[in-house]
């Protein structure tokens, strides 16, 4: 472990520091404590490195031993690779025995039952005038010991599997360790898919998917959890095969041969800790912190995000709809204007401004990770959506006209009844900003000072507002005049109204996510 190794433990400020692969960091550590350091180093120099390539699946490093007639080839690797290339085996007291590989076989699998990786050493002596080590040369071995590793799943990293299943997120592993080792891992990582006889979770390895005809595998790639053993151009084409059922996939890896499967997947996330810059480059998105739960918490801020987009949405279109229904109604009927252009746009640069981005910063709604996901097609704009931009649009622009025809039939100046009308539409649009709190669920159930921000735009509105129906300055500005406080009481009903009817309609007819 400690000669067939190419990483370094390197003293830093912060103390000892893995410069190379984490797997053969842990080997230098266990050699530390059974006193094995720099002094071996120089008492085994390296002639020659065969370097680990996933087609082969092992490293294997040419040493001339201080004092030995014979150069020696180290080997480490997996399971799968090394045991058929064994005919001996070292004994305890440095003889060679008899190769027992299904017994070596049978360890192996206990050990990849309790979530082990696990390595095969072994070597063999070569002539000391040789200089060079190939494949061929590693036929023949002798067998050592086998290693186990454990890399243990973050605790953190199961709670964001079952966020992630709640979501609608299918999490699948793709590995290169053995296939009992990625069963039991996935498994205690509360994955889902296709089980064994004895209830395990079926591992597909690399073999098993090179048989696999090309129609086939979509339906495989879909419900099988666990892929081990796994090619580069595997990892390539269970993408593809996930892309062709209709799914959005997220692809995370670290090394170079993953970079094809990140460039082709929908969202390549690179480990920005671990990752080699190829595959940070192929990347969409880099995992500052290497951390699956990282993941999970993006989906969910990026559910937040996207559902105070769309409640934006569903607030400012019917509020402009309002407007355009007052002047429609006023042409049609052939009546003076209710609004003037210069209040319409006060109305809309405050209200956009003091409400409309209020919504930007709803805090998150409780259950969003327990939303299946939506379509990568579906339209913003949706059959629900473009109901309630008509309902209220129609609300809001008929009780605008409405206080306008009401206050000219109580003989008041055009100049009150406008005042009254963009009072009208300012009051609804305040109404039913709070029932845009949430589109699918009754907005009370939020929390009423949960946005606090809603409250501070609402209270400047409404104060700008006052500013606008009763300042001189601001009426002659905007063609406004002041009018009866008593009028405030019927537009707050109005609002009120709006809000209530906003309501009901989330209870009465909310079609399925």
């Amino acid at each position: 472990g400690l000669l067939c190794n190419d990483t370094r433990l390197v003293s830093g400020p912060e103390g000892p520091k893995v410069e190379g692969d984490p797997t053969e960091a842990a080997l230098l550590v266990a050699a530390a404590k059974a006193g094995l350091g720099a002094s071996t180093l120089a008492d085994w120099p390296r002639r020659d490195v065969v370097p680990f390539e996933s087609a082969y699946m092992y490293m294997a490093t040419l040493h001339q031993p201080a004092g030995s007639e014979a150069a020696i080839a180290l080997v480490k690797g997996s399971s799968d690779a090394l045991l058929s290339r064994c005919m001996s085996a070292l004994a305890n007291d440095g003889t060679t025995c008899l190769f027992e590989r299904h017994e070596v076989e049978q360890h192996v699998e206990q050990m990849a039952r309790q979530g082990l990786r696990v390595l095969v050493a072994a070597r063999k002596l070569l002539p000391a005038s040789q200089a060079a080590l190939g494949h061929d040369d590693l036929h023949g071995l002798q067998f050592v010991a086998l290693l186990g590793l454990i890399d243990p799943p973050r605790p953190e990293a199961r709670a964001a599997v079952t966020a992630c299943k709640s979501a609608g997120i299918a999490v699948k592993m793709i590995t290169g360790d053995h296939a009992v080792t990625a069963a039991a891992i996935a498994d205690a990582l509360g994955l889902e898919g296709d089980r064994t006889g004895d209830g395990r979770l079926r591992a597909v390895t690399g073999t098993e998917l090179a048989a696999v005809a090309s129609d086939d595998l979509p339906h495989l790639a879909d419900s099988v959890a666990v892929f081990a053993r796994v090619a580069p151009e595997q990892k390539l084409a269970l993408v593809q095969a996930l892309q062709k059922r209709g799914h959005v996939v997220a692809m995370t890896g670290d090394g170079v041969n993953d970079a094809p499967a990140l460039k082709q997947a929908d969202i390549g996330v690179a480990m920005g800790k671990n990752g080699t810059d190829v595959a940070r480059s192929a990347a969409a998105m880099i995992l500052t912190d290497d951390n699956f739960a990282t993941i999970a918490n993006a989906v969910e801020e990026g559910r937040g995000v996207y559902a105070n987009l769309v409640k934006f949405i569903a607030w400012t279109l019917p509020t402009n709809g309002g407007e355009g229904v007052v002047l429609l109604v006023a042409v049609a009927l052939g009546t003076e204007l209710p609004v003037l252009p210069v209040q319409l746009l006060w109305v809309n640069l405050a209200t956009a401004i003091l409400l409309g981005t209020s919504l930007i910063f709803e805090p998150r709604e409780p259950g969003l990770m327990a939303l299946p996901p939506r379509s990568s097609t579906a339209p913003i704009l949706d059959r629900n959506l473009l109901v309630r931009t008509l309902l209220v649009s129609l609300m809001l622009g008929l009780a605008a006209f409405g206080f306008f025809a009401w206050a000219r039939k109580l003989g008041m100046s055009a100049a009150q009844g406008r005042t009254l009308a963009i009072n009208t539409i300012v009051v609804v649009e305040v109404g039913y900003l709070f029932a845009c709190r949430s589109l699918r669920m009754p907005a009370w159930k939020l929390g009423f000072w949960r946005n606090q921000g809603m409250w501070l735009g609402v209270s400047a509105m409404l104060l700008a507002q006052l500013a606008f129906t009763y300042l001189p300055w601001m009426n002659r500005l905007f063609h406004t005049e002041p009018v009866a406080p008593i009028w405030w009481l019927y537009l707050t009903g109005v609002g009120v109204v709006v809000y209530v009817l906003a309501e009901a309609k989330k209870l009465l007819w909310q079609p399925a996510s």
